[in-house]
Parts: structure tokens; sequence; C-alpha cells
């Protein structure tokens, strides 16, 4: 049971990606209720709040605070397993409000997303530590587009050159744990676009893989730190 919590309050592109644009968010005695993309996945975000979907959202830092507050406070996920919060690139409002408002929660991490290119490594090692300066631990470093894979003969090209080792060279400076490349694939930004699951449309594109790969460790991840958080606890009450 996953809940995805979309944090990118100027520039919401979750709805769209899920396939669920245009839905509303509906208001219970226990708070809001988020859009099911699934029986086992739900999504909430500032895109459903807003009468159009090219409304901009013009905020400033003490709103957008407001907002996800509220939305941490009063969105009723019911029981999941996991919640997925999506930010916007860099340090700015959205992170520190968050690494705020769950400090007290324990959060597993973060999963810190790059580009091979030395232009986007700057941004990634001043969010890596950002992360160290609020104690949030970083689960690991992707790099995305390392690639491209074509679609019919499979060749991969290396479209964004890794001047100074890319994203695996820096995890290893910065002492992080890599958790692995994907490919540059059009058919992502097709399925993105169109709102399906790049999993299920492509089984067998090397990004797939790669995704599934990313994915086992990031579970992997979570749940030696829960047995961890258990094993704790049990010696604590021993004590």
């Amino acid at each position: 049971q996953i809940g995805v919590l979309d944090v990118d309050i100027c520039g919401p592109s979750l709805p769209k990606i899920f396939g669920v644009e245009g839905e509303q968010v509906h208001q219970s005695g226990s708070g809001w209720s988020p859009v099911y993309v699934d029986d086992n996945l739900s999504l909430m975000s500032v895109g459903f709040l807003l009468s159009k979907a090219d409304e901009a959202v013009i905020w400033r830092g003490p709103k957008k605070n407001g907002m996800i507050k509220q939305f941490l406070r009063d969105v009723d996920w019911g029981e999941i397993d996991y919640l997925l919060i999506d930010t916007p690139p860099g340090t700015s409002d959205e992170h520190l409000s968050i690494a705020q408002y769950l400090k007290e929660s324990d959060v597993d991490g973060a999963i810190v997303i790059t580009t091979p290119q030395e232009v986007a490594l700057l941004d990634v090692r001043k969010e890596i530590t950002f992360c160290r300066k609020v104690d949030l631990p970083i689960i690991g470093v992707v790099e995305n587009m390392s690639s491209f894979v074509c679609p019919k003969c499979k060749v991969s090209t290396q479209i964004f050159p890794a001047s100074t080792g890319g994203g695996q060279k820096m995890a290893e400076d910065m002492n992080v744990p890599f958790l692995g490349s994907l490919p540059l694939d059009p058919r992502i930004g097709k399925c993105c676009d169109e709102g399906k699951s790049f999993l299920t449309e492509v089984p067998d594109s090397p990004a797939t893989q790669a995704y599934k790969q990313i994915m086992s460790k990031i579970v992997e991840y979570c749940t030696k730190r829960n047995e961890n958080r258990e094993s704790d606890s049990g010696e604590m009450k021993t004590n």
C-alpha cells in the first residue's frame, strides 16, 4: 500500500503522469481523501485543487509551508506501507518544510536524483549537504538519463557526457550509496504524457529492468531500517 505526496507546489505534474488529471479531492470527517490511481496506490497533489490545469500557483514561502503542513496533517491515507514524497529540485521551502514537519517521524530517508553532467551534479552535491545538515538519512543516489537506449536496436548511446564521472563517482566521493542508473528511453516520456505505467507498457525495456533493480534496493533498505527499529524498540522494553 503506497501513498504519494506531490509537494512540488508550483509545478504539480504527478496527476498528469499518474493518469488522474482532472480528478477531485473529497473531504470527509477523517480529512482529505487522496485520489486512488490503483487499489494500492493513492496520490495527493495541489494539482487536484486547481480550477484549471494551466493555472499558475504564485505563492510565497509561508503559504507553501501551510499547504504542505495541511497535506501532512489532513490527508487520510489509511493504512499504508510507504509514503513517497516528491519534491522539486533544489533546497527550498518545500524541502525545509518536509524536514521540519517530519523530524520526529523517523523518516527512512531521501532518494537523490541526478543526471550525469557536472552542471547537474553541482546542485545535487548541495542537496546531499542539505540532507546531512537537517539530519535526513540518504537512501541513495539515482542517475537519470545516463544513456540513450534506442527502442528498436537497443543500442546504448551516451547523450549527457559524465565529464567528472557522473552520479556514481559523485556518490563515492560523498560517501553515499549509489542505487543505479536509468537509461533515457523516449517511451518513458510518452507514458508520462499519456498517464500510463511505463513498467507495464514496456516490460522488455532496459530502463524497466533498471527501475526494478533500483526499487529492490530501496525496499531492502527500508525493510532493514524497519527491522532495526523493531529491534531497538524491543531492547528498550527489555531494559
